[in-house]
């Protein structure tokens, strides 16, 4: 009797192409349709309810499109890809001149014992630096320091991923005052600005809770058996780089880490003060490679040959990032977004308001799926939602809330979202292993959210914002 042979996952490429594929289909089979647009005033498209038609001649998007479709994918995400290009040959540079190796000793010795607290902390301070400005990408250039730290406290890079892409999700997701994210979709639902803030404020602090305990009972089972990691047989992504012993943490060092700060305060504040993105976020850590090297005493070749290393070594993630952007990039394509928006939306007003609130949960979870940007998923979804859900008596912050909690967990598992492609692949997970590990946190975290979202409509959360406002429409 001949033995089958065992199921293969396949590569994360071909699971994103084949995507790709099944969207080309999509576009064949689901109704083309469009909702006219209008400029607001922040010069940014919104969609116009009650305006959706389908297109008079069906286009059929053929394999050569799906071809073009990939280069053209690539210069779509290139902002980001070429941001993780420079993050990881300048820390590159950095590990070069000891300093990331100094600070995981440095780290290791205060946290040796403890694990459990530096899981903490990370989440935490993730979450709420995503909460308050909607930082993401940023988080990159940490990914490689937080698996190395892990691999001496004898867990593993899924348990580094875990810490990050937790503290990422929970932040977006249980949001305060995330100005890509809150303000926009509040804006757009005509809610006043951060109204509504003391529930978002409460839940923080149980969501960030639920995401700890998923990661550390996963890293007390790896810590007891490493041969239960979901990565135990994938190479360490820092190939053979990790330390026995680490030196001490200098005044080099140390000033070498001041400017790391200083450069994160810089962009913190450009990303706050003057909107700046992954561009001008990509010139500070350029800045900071050049500083680090005068700092380190390299010779500029020696900085050169470790810039071009930490790059090569990024070569697969960038790949991922841009195949990955072709799935939402087909659907636009064949017109067929703004019909799934339509078709997913015209259930709920037929059922009760508890129920309409968690289906606008469920709504936003897909939608992240084809619109990874938060920012442009409140732009298409929320002119539907708002007036929906008058309709359907779900008060319009909670509208907001189930945007939010859709937008913000689903960035943890979506493949299209560039952002989390981008740290699994630094961190040498594949997504199949990543997707077992955060499917089960997803779901604690929607559960949760799905009682709150039915708390609020039953005690009326943001009732009071809409009220006069909803009467004189439907008087008029």
């Amino acid at each position: 009797m001949e033995n089958k042979k065992p199921f293969k996952v396949p590569h994360t490429l071909t699971l994103l192409f084949a995507m790709m594929i099944v969207a080309m289909f999509a576009t064949w089979i689901v109704p083309q349709g469009f909702f006219q647009t209008v400029l607001n005033e922040a010069n940014r498209e919104v969609v116009v309810p009650g305006t959706f038609t389908l297109v008079e001649e069906r286009q059929y998007l053929t394999p050569w499109q799906l071809l073009t479709a990939v280069p053209r994918a690539f210069a779509a995400a290139q902002d980001i890809i070429f941001f993780v290009f420079i993050v990881g040959g300048v820390l590159a540079i950095a590990r070069r001149t000891g300093t990331v190796d100094a600070l995981i000793g440095n780290l290791l010795e205060k946290n040796k014992e403890t694990p459990q607290k530096l899981i903490f902390m990370v989440i935490f301070m993730f979450s709420l630096a995503s909460g308050a400005i909607g930082t993401a990408g940023e988080y990159i250039p940490f990914v490689l320091i937080l698996v190395g730290l892990c691999k001496a406290m004898r867990l593993d890079a899924m348990t580094a991923v875990g810490m990050t892409v937790a503290g990422y999700g929970v932040g977006y997701g249980a949001s305060a005052f995330n100005p890509f994210t809150v303000l926009i979709a509040q804006g757009i639902a005509e809610v006043p600005p951060y109204s509504g803030l003391w529930l978002r404020l409460a839940i923080i602090v149980p969501f960030v809770l639920i995401a700890y305990h998923h990661v550390w009972k996963y890293a007390k089972k790896v810590m007891a058996d490493p041969q239960q990691s979901l990565v135990a047989d994938l190479p360490c992504p820092l190939d053979g780089k990790e330390k026995t012993e680490y030196p001490t943490l200098n005044r080099r060092h140390r000033s070498i880490l001041f400017t790391f700060l200083i450069t994160i305060g810089i962009a913190i504040y450009g990303i706050s003060q003057h909107g700046w993105y992954l561009y001008e976020l990509g010139a500070c850590f350029v800045g900071w490679g050049i500083l680090i090297t005068l700092l380190g005493r390299l010779k500029f070749d020696e900085a050169a040959d470790s810039f071009i290393e930490g790059v090569k070594d990024l070569t697969t993630t960038a790949v991922l990032i841009g195949v990955a952007r072709g799935i939402a990039l087909i659907l636009e394509d064949g017109q067929i977004l703004h019909s799934i928006v339509n078709g997913l939306a015209m259930p709920l007003s037929h059922v009760p308001a508890a129920i309409s609130a968690v289906g606008m949960l469920i709504i936003q979870t897909i939608l992240n799926l084809f619109v990874p940007s938060g920012s442009g998923q409140a732009f298409v979804t929320m002119p539907l939602m708002a007036p929906l859900s008058d309709l359907v008596g779900v008060p319009r912050q909670v509208a907001v809330l189930a945007y939010q909690f859709g937008d913000g967990f689903s960035n943890m598992i979506v493949p299209t979202n560039a952002v989390l492609m981008g740290i699994i692949g630094i961190a040498g997970v594949p997504y199949d292993r990543w997707f077992r590990f955060c499917l089960p946190l997803l779901g604690k975290l929607m559960l949760f959210a799905t009682i709150i979202l039915i708390l609020a409509v039953v005690f009326g959360y943001g009732a009071d914002h809409h009220l006069a406002e909803v009467t004189a429409q439907l008087v008029s």
